[in-house]
């Protein structure tokens, strides 16, 4: 059995769905079913004794030492984090909470756990956090990708956060022993993504002939990983991970935002077009930056394929087109994520930021 938390997010939810896919050992899932916690996203699992989840905070201790012991997982991997960069901007206090006070709560639980386990089960026992790439901070357009080597330069609230917990788990493996992994991932795209990141954001304002946001010149160059390559490659670090070890997990695809806006809208154009004929590529609005805005994350990930194995198997063409086709083929899920707490994102984060 596995302990996930944070199981019912995008990440999260793709990770269990995959796991349960491949295998029958069960998951306990854990989420606290903040805005962007969606049961939606695991209704398939409906009903799957595989599948256990609780609702509850990774910062109650006492919640934590209950389910580990009730439950005795073999592992345990931390999805859950506050991860939206302009939510860390306006609210930079609940990212401080989830993001280090609920990875220390985790971390203590989990070494209070794992120090009464038996010699041999203790051996074998992991705890794998999944970091961002973010932590590293920016890349001028000449700069080589991070790799695990790359020094921790945080620029947002949510970075600084990301880069804590980091160390958090980085200092527990090395006072305590504690058999940790952490992972680094470039952004991610796909299925049962919360509407405020930029992808899914495009396509469903896309779809509701709305406009299409892009900050600033839209030159921003970010790393994009398919969400399922990225469930793959935690799984292939739970697996054969060396503790203590960091590994950065990325897609290989650099593209700038406009990049990413200008391919959402020319597939729409073929595979639900306006039925006036105007091209998606009309609605797009430059608005003003955000503060700290980092140019350019890029990923190396020649130790996770040198050492476990791993790469990619989707490129950013597979990947997009998958993603654009899950979105219009589960309208439903679409209308149903569309919240009043969403709807309250969009106008307190873009009101008033048109050029």
């Amino acid at each position: 059995m596995i302990l996930v938390t944070g199981g019912a997010g995008f990440i999260g939810a793709n990770f269990i769905l995959n796991w349960l896919a491949q295998s029958d050992e069960r998951v306990i899932n854990l989420d606290n079913l903040t805005y962007a916690g969606n049961l939606e996203n695991l209704s398939s699992l409906k009903g799957d004794k595989r599948h256990i989840f609780t609702k509850g905070d990774i910062c109650d201790s006492a919640l934590l030492i209950n389910l580990l012991t009730k439950f005795k997982p073999r592992a345990i991997i931390n999805f859950a984090a506050e991860s939206h960069v302009d939510r860390s901007i306006k609210e930079p206090d609940k990212f401080i909470q989830t993001n280090i006070v609920g990875t220390f709560k985790l971390l203590e639980a989990t070494r209070t756990y794992w120090s009464k386990l038996e010699r041999n089960i203790k051996k074998d026992f992991r705890f794998l956090h999944v970091s961002t790439d973010e932590v590293y901070g920016s890349l001028s357009s000449k700069e080589s990708p991070f790799d695990e080597n790359h020094r921790y330069e945080p620029n947002s609230p949510y970075s600084a956060s990301k880069a804590a917990s980091d160390h958090l788990i980085r200092a527990y493996y090395k006072t305590y022993r504690l058999p940790v992994l952490t992972t680094n991932c470039s952004n991610n795209y796909g299925p049962f993504q919360f509407p405020e990141k930029l992808i899914p954001l495009i396509i469903i304002n896309a779809l509701s002939n709305k406009p299409l946001p892009i900050y600033g010149d839209g030159q921003q160059i970010r790393d994009w990983l398919y969400v399922k390559d990225h469930c793959d490659a935690i799984r292939r670090t739970l697996e054969a991970g060396a503790p203590g070890e960091t590994y950065n997990i990325g897609g290989w695809n650099e593209k700038t935002n406009v990049e990413i806006v200008r391919t959402i809208c020319s597939l729409l154009d073929k595979l639900s077009p306006h039925i006036d004929g105007r091209q998606y590529d009309e609605q797009i609005t430059f608005i003003t930056d955000r503060p700290g805005h980092d140019r350019r994350y890029a990923i190396d990930s020649n130790k996770i394929k040198r050492d476990l194995g791993w790469k990619p198997t989707e490129t950013f063409e597979t990947g997009i087109n998958k993603t654009v086709k899950w979105y219009l083929d589960n309208k439903i899920w679409v209308e149903n994520i569309k919240s009043g707490a969403y709807r309250e994102w969009i106008n307190k984060n873009y009101k008033g930021r048109a050029l």
